[in-house]
């Protein structure tokens, strides 16, 4: 009996040992498992860091390559701006004009092509004459180039194209500029387009926008703009802006001063705008700012305490040193306003260059309040590429538009909504 309890002893304990050897193999097989899963994700992992510290030696690569791009960059434009000091005046131009005025010397496709970009370089884009004069040079050489294929123009108009279209105006992109039209497309994304940016030109060929697209409905409308224009979307200080207390008190003497001048109009797709000759100013605090067109919104783009006006009119004007300052007067419907009704009468209900009516004067001070109160903030651009650093004056006097002069304007909508205030401060003179 005693040796049969021991033997069973034996047995159980037999058992239990090779229990415990099988629980303990099957333990190494899982660690072992685990060991070679771990150095797999190890190799994976080296390979991820040796792949991402390729990547940023790259990157480090194609940064020093911009920056030496940068830097030579700085230097053609040193360049520029000391040829561009040194025609600022203007007498090289209206020297050079008049001589071959005086000698009669036919201006052929080079010397009006050349002509065209020495008063672009003189007088920029936001001369409406500058402009004009370019692209007439540009047609003439457009038209030579392709009646005799001359290949020595070529380079020269594709250029012309690139820089109206970079300026904002409308410029069919020539076929043989090839990959150029991409350029000037990407370029015009920086400009300002006709509306609170560069005057439009005068007499520019109806053609298709160089320009990304961009509309006040539909598929891009202002909540896509900031799709093919960052600044639009990203931006910190957009307008327009709900006006609503509370309000900082700052003294700053705002004085329009508009002259009479010939009346140059046009519909640019997406307002009625004019285009104003040189002598009319806005000073702020003395300090002149040239006005350079004004243009209508329907309704009005700024708010008062969440509710809009009828209409806005919107002076746009520019500095020396390049700073734009836009004066917005709110239209309260109400009596016939003499001043619209002579624009509406020559106003194009469709898209056009700009036209100029025969013997036809308007003074822009036809539009103005008697009283200069405003609201002032920092904006940007309300059209496409909402280009910041913007100074904007609501005047708090309205001025009457009819409901009939409203409803005449081509335009059912085209204001952009109202913006984030994002901490800035509206201020009150």
């Amino acid at each position: 009996m005693k040796r049969t309890l021991a033997e069973i002893v034996l047995v159980l304990a037999l058992a239990g040992a090779a229990a415990f050897g099988w629980l303990n193999m099957q333990s190494g097989k899982a660690a072992s498992g685990q060991l070679i899963e771990a150095q797999v994700d190890a190799e994976v992992a080296n390979e991820q860091l040796a792949a991402t510290e390729k990547e940023v030696v790259e990157a480090e690569d194609a940064l020093d390559a911009l920056r030496e791009e940068m830097e030579a960059l700085k230097g053609k434009a040193l360049e520029l701006d000391a040829v561009k000091a040194a025609l600022g005046n203007g007498p090289v131009l209206s020297d050079l004009e008049a001589a071959y005025k005086r000698d009669k010397v036919a201006l052929g496709v080079d010397r009006q092509l050349g002509l065209g970009a020495l008063r672009m370089l003189v007088k920029g884009s936001q001369d409406p004459a500058a402009v004009e004069a370019y692209t007439q040079a540009l047609e003439t050489a457009s038209k030579a180039m392709q009646a005799v294929n001359l290949d020595s123009h070529k380079k020269a108009v594709c250029a012309a194209q690139i820089g109206l279209a970079a300026a904002g105006q409308k410029v069919e992109i020539s076929a043989e500029c090839g990959g150029q039209a991409a350029v000037a497309q990407a370029a015009s994304g920086h400009a300002a387009p006709a509306g609170h940016g560069a005057p439009a030109a005068g007499k520019a060929p109806a053609a298709a926008h160089a320009a990304p697209h961009w509309e006040y409905a539909g598929a891009m409308g202002p909540e896509r703009w900031g799709t093919q224009f960052p600044t639009c979307g990203k931006g910190k200080e957009q307008s327009p802006l709900n006006i609503k207390g509370p309000f900082v008190k700052q003294r700053v003497s705002l004085a329009p001063d508009y002259k009479p001048g010939q009346l140059k109009i046009l519909n640019n797709g997406h307002t009625i705008q004019v285009n104003v000759p040189s002598g009319s100013k806005l000073r702020l605090d003395g300090k002149p700012y040239d006005l350079l067109q004004f243009h209508f919104h329907r309704p009005s783009e700024e708010q008062m305490d969440g509710k809009p006006m009828a209409m806005v009119v919107h002076f746009v004007h520019k500095s020396a040193e390049g700073k734009l300052a836009v004066l917005g007067v709110l239209l309260k419907e109400g009596n016939e306003n003499p001043g619209i009704k002579a624009l509406w009468a020559h106003a194009p209900a469709v898209e056009t260059p700009e036209v100029e009516p025969a013997d036809v004067m308007f003074n822009p001070a036809n539009l103005l309040p008697r009283e200069y109160d405003f609201f002032g903030y920092e904006g940007s651009l309300t059209t496409p590429p909402c280009t910041e650093g913007v100074s904007f004056f609501i005047l708090k006097s309205t001025v009457n538009i009819s409901k009939e002069q409203v409803m005449s304007f081509p335009f059912k909508m085209n204001a952009r909504p109202v913006q984030p205030l994002n901490g800035r401060t509206i201020i009150t003179g």
